[in-house]
């Protein structure tokens, strides 16, 4: 949308303010409103930001060894593509927005922009990526200080669809109006969890949707007295959150994972990507998994996976191969990468996954057999003849194993991968040691 379209839009709908929002390292969605009556110069130069934003925590306060401090401005410049009207918010819009310097170049530090520079690599590889995620979240109130959840509804229960059905038709309704298509809904395994489907898209535009989503659950659940929480495991004995992706990748209109005739319907490219996931998961969960309360939920026999491997359906799989469906099977092959959650930045984890696949396709490297069952099931024997290592355990241990990969470390970049192992370790040296009711607490809220 012209930016002299997003005026005249303002203009008809009444609109008092724009948010100008940007997610930062931690996964935060934070950003600036423009006025109406500012709105036209903001659209042309952009917002100020402080670059010390990006060193900023879950905690709420700058990372100790981020290079980042009170001296330095870039320009949140916002991407008209992404305008939106809020209906959860009397006369708002969204407009999602790029990081540059003062000079109008992308920002080191633009977790958008990473994205960018990762779909340019698979358009020179002659690739088109599509990618949607599962998003999970848990409806809560607050009591006494402690959040408890809004019901004890069962997994896939239609009794669960009735007691969450006003805020969930609220929430399926605004995301239409802001022109994000749901696919499915239901009540998930926790008591008041539910999960929710939206329409696949290119992947900038996925991890655009990704954002929006929350912020639309979020704000509609509190206009009916709930909390949502998309916390990778708000409550220490129910159920975890995850955010899974789904991704498919393209040669023109034919999908380059389909191959008919080959074990599960798998080209050679397609086991290449697995096998480029697995060998990159250990260092890659400091990106898709990154917070404390990550790796709570990452845990055998949690369907969340906990292991490095892969398998048709197999819901403790690292990489699910979708079962395709019936007369569509070119169009649904896709493959769906587990250990994602809430509290990943979806630009940087879609962005370090199709890099990791990438570069097991360049490699040649491949997968070896499908794994047919349970992996915590094996023997220590058998899982280490079959090359499958169980997952770090913890926040630190994944940190340390991403900074010993070049590859992801590479992609990133220096500044990039600094800040962010920054405030990811900031985050760890604040949380690793509180109880768990505060672990729990802290993240239930932010996300």
């Amino acid at each position: 949308m012209p930016s002299n379209d997003i005026l005249s839009r303002v203009q008809q709908d009444h609109l008092r303010t724009v948010r100008f929002l940007y997610c930062d390292h931690a996964n935060v969605v934070r950003g600036k409103s423009a006025h109406t009556a500012a709105l036209a110069d903001c659209l042309e130069s952009g917002i100020g930001l402080t670059v010390a934003m990006q060193g900023f925590t879950l905690t709420e306060h700058l990372a100790p060894d981020t290079r980042l401090g009170p001296v330095g401005e870039i320009r949140l410049v916002p991407d008209p593509r992404t305008f939106a009207v809020l209906p959860y918010a009397p006369r708002e819009a969204r407009l999602l927005c790029d990081m540059y310097t003062l000079d109008g170049a992308p920002w080191a530090l633009c977790p958008r922009s990473f994205l960018k520079d990762i779909v340019g690599r698979t358009t020179d590889q002659g690739l088109r990526v599509e990618a949607a995620f599962e998003y999970e979240f848990y409806l809560a109130h607050q009591v006494d200080g402690r959040f408890v959840p809004a019901d004890d509804s069962l997994c896939f229960s239609s009794d669960g669809m009735d007691r969450q059905g006003d805020v969930i038709g609220d929430i399926l309704d605004a995301l239409e109006q802001q022109g994000i298509e749901p696919r499915q809904y239901y009540p998930e395994l926790g008591p008041a969890q539910q999960e929710l489907s939206v329409q696949h898209a290119p992947l900038l535009q996925a991890a655009d949707r990704q954002v929006a989503v929350r912020e639309t659950v979020r704000a509609v659940s509190r206009k009916h007295g709930l909390i949502a929480s998309f916390a990778p495991k708000p409550f220490a004995d129910q159920a975890g959150n995850g955010c899974h992706v789904h991704l498919s990748l393209w040669r023109g209109d034919r999908n380059a994972l389909y191959e008919p005739q080959a074990p599960l319907g798998l080209s050679q490219l397609a086991r290449g990507f697995i096998a480029g996931v697995l060998d990159h998961l250990p260092g890659l969960l400091a990106i898709t998994c990154p917070s404390v309360n990550s790796y709570q939920r990452l845990a055998p026999n949690m369907w969340s996976s906990a292991y490095t491997c892969w398998g048709p359906d197999n819901r403790e799989a690292s990489v699910r191969v979708a079962s395709p469906f019936k007369g569509r099977e070119e169009a649904s092959t896709n493959l769906e990468i587990k250990a994602i959650d809430g509290s990943a930045n979806p630009y940087l984890a879609l962005g370090a996954v199709i890099a990791a696949g990438l570069d097991g396709i360049q490699r040649n490297l491949d997968p070896g057999e499908p794994l047919l069952c349970n992996p915590h099931d094996l023997s220590d024997d058998e899982r280490q003849a079959r090359g499958i290592r169980r997952y770090p355990t913890t926040l630190l241990e994944a940190i340390e194993a991403l900074e010993a990969d070049p590859l992801l470390m590479a992609t990133l970049g220096e500044a990039r991968a600094h800040e962010f192992l920054a405030v990811r370790r900031a985050e760890w040296q604040d949380l690793s040691g509180a109880r768990a009711d505060r672990v729990h607490a802290v993240h239930f809220y932010r996300y």
